[in-house]
């Protein structure tokens, strides 16, 4: 799930500077770290801040392109053993990333000192019946996604990114930890939830009001694909994690 290919800054700060720590980027379904994070510069925004990636690559995503059944059991496990309990990161994770990111943090939320999710919104409360249908329509293919939209633009990502498209099925019939109000009402580390207004997943007003520490940013005119490579996103929250 990770790999080395992140750029490293200068590893001697300033003299008095304060010492941040890594950055997780986690990418979303369909995508990869190099075509979800690289190709919109977030990997070399937050080198020239001196600021160390840690990049990811979900099961079934990019460099991880697993067909073992047992590498998509448990995602958030294997994620947050990657992360050492007495160093927390700040990470930054879009839409199933994002959610990735939160079961993490709701387990223990000292595994991070800042955490950002973009793209996921109050949806998430919603039943999770969707993913099975989205799933079938993936290993059909594009002729019986025809008249799916959603779909289609999965699929697009999918080659674009790279990725198996049956791939990305066993990626959504994971098991996945439940995060209702509850559970995240243990994300007690600063969180900033930023979303598109036109984005399917919003609004997040919810989301954000669960969260005990967070802070919601709306990006006007700008729909959920769009999000990663808004300059107002970007610029939001490389601020909020120092950057």
């Amino acid at each position: 799930m990770l790999d080395d290919r992140s750029p490293t800054p200068d590893p001697t700060p300033p003299t008095g500077a304060t010492t941040l720590p890594p950055v997780m980027l986690v990418h979303g379904l369909g995508s990869s770290f190099d075509h979800g994070w690289r190709q919109n510069a977030w990997p070399d925004l937050l080198a020239d801040a001196g600021r160390r990636v840690v990049p990811v690559d979900l099961p079934g995503h990019g460099t991880s392109a697993d067909a073992d059944a047992a590498a998509y059991a448990d995602v958030e496990g294997r994620l947050a053993e990657t992360i050492a309990p007495d160093a927390p990161l700040d990470a930054i994770g879009f839409s199933a990333g994002a959610r990735v990111l939160l079961g993490i943090a709701a387990q223990d939320a000292t595994r991070f000192r800042k955490l950002v999710v973009i793209g996921l919104g109050d949806g998430l409360f919603q039943p999770e019946g969707g993913r099975e249908q989205l799933a079938q329509a993936l290993e059909a293919g594009p002729q019986a996604a025809e008249e799916n939209v959603g779909v289609q633009l999965f699929l697009r990502l999918a080659r674009s990114a790279g990725n198996d498209p049956a791939a990305m099925a066993a990626f959504l019939r994971r098991p996945e930890p439940r995060l209702g109000e509850d559970e995240l009402a243990r994300v007690t580390c600063p969180v900033l939830v930023v979303i598109g207004d036109r984005d399917f997943s919003g609004p997040a007003d919810r989301l954000a009001g669960t969260l005990p520490n967070a802070e919601l940013v709306v990006l006007r005119n700008v729909d959920h694909f769009a999000a990663p490579r808004d300059f107002a996103c970007i610029e939001r929250v490389l601020a909020f994690i120092d950057a």
